[in-house]
């Protein structure tokens, strides 16, 4: 039974910390604009079809980076320091609690053996492979897996199919670009 050793909101949730390390209030107050502005033009964009897209990893952004500056605000911080943040310090000891109960849950149940997996997830954009269709919108999914290849691939089987989302509008997918954790987060 395949268990995730990072779930997209432990991904947003450590990745923001981990980035505002260090950082001054100013620094996190232009953090926290540009998540708000990524946070509104993913809400203009069209729905994905899955539930982990853009809007939800820019939203978890979003409210991270607000919290930080409501925390330094509150606390008096010039810096913000991990240490200082208790929230921010149970993140990983929570992630730790879940990836325990999920591998317990995974051995109950008796489905087999147990992998542990890093993914990451990738954000991949489909376009139509016609040249006329300059007005056709581009398809954009978000999708957990070990590698950009089979990131791409799993989006291929789900949506390639005859009647999927590629096949309808003759769509090719034109990029797959690691969407979490941001470079230089975490691992």
């Amino acid at each position: 039974m395949l268990i995730y050793e990072y779930l997209p909101h432990e991904l947003v949730r450590l990745g923001v910390v981990s980035k505002a390390a260090g950082l001054d209030l100013g620094a996190v107050a232009a953090q926290v604009c540009l998540a708000q502005e990524r946070s509104g033009s993913a809400r203009l964009a069209p729905r994905e079809p899955h539930n982990l897209s853009e809007l939800l990893i820019a939203e978890l952004r979003r409210l991270q980076w607000e919290r930080i500056a409501a925390l330094m605000n509150r606390e008096g911080m010039a810096v913000y320091a991990p240490a200082r943040d208790a929230r921010g310090g149970r993140y990983e000891p929570q992630r730790l609690q879940r990836l325990v109960k999920d591998v317990a849950e995974a051995e109950r149940s008796g489905s087999g053996a147990v992998e542990i997996t890093r993914h990451r997830v990738y954000r991949i954009d489909a376009r139509p492979a016609a040249e006329s269709t300059a007005h056709v919108p581009v398809l954009t999914l978000h999708l957990m897996e070990a590698t950009s290849d089979s990131a791409a691939e799993k989006a291929w089987i789900l949506h390639g199919r005859d009647s999927g989302l590629y096949q309808r509008g003759g769509y090719r997918i034109t990029s797959v670009e690691q969407a979490l954790p941001e470079p230089g987060e975490l691992f």
